[in-house]
């Protein structure tokens, strides 16, 4: 079984983006949506992922993901997806010993920015950047899962 640990941040400034190492591309979209889990398709670049999570509060959730053929992918979610689809462009940022991705969000999400930070396990401390805001792990406006139900632009 897979865990995900991570916690989620607006951003304070926009200081970090001036330390940006690589930017992606993603456009997913969602299958399905439980009160214990959501299934979603991934694509970025010429990748795609089929991807299940627990739909659990706060920083840690089971997670499973699988790649897929592409062509696959596009099909699912022009055809399959819920609208709107979440795209986004995925901003990677180091800082010591961790990387921070930092989500900026397009067309309906349009305005978010949100980062987030992967902890191989819960008691690792990490440093906050000046860039770092209020914390929104535990806020589940912003999980993507719930962005593609009511986006951003219609809070």
């Amino acid at each position: 079984m897979a865990i995900e640990i991570e916690h989620k941040f607006l951003l304070a400034n926009n200081d970090w983006r001036k330390l940006v190492t690589k930017s992606l591309i993603f456009k997913q979209g969602y299958l399905n949506s439980q009160p214990t889990s959501s299934i979603r398709v991934r694509i970025s670049d010429e990748n795609a992922w089929l991807n299940i999570k627990s739909a659990t509060i706060g920083n840690q959730r089971h997670e499973y993901e699988y790649e897929i053929p592409l062509v696959d992918a596009n099909e699912i979610i022009e055809l399959l997806c819920r609208r709107p689809i979440i795209e986004k462009t995925r901003h990677y940022v180091k800082v010591e010993e961790h990387i921070w991705e930092i989500d900026e969000f397009h067309g309906e999400n349009k305005g978010l920015i949100v980062a987030e930070i992967e902890l191989e396990h819960q008691k690792i401390i990490f440093e906050k950047p000046d860039w770092i805001g209020t914390e929104v792990t535990n806020d589940i406006r912003y999980y993507n899962n719930n962005l593609a139900h009511t986006p951003y632009t219609k809070w």
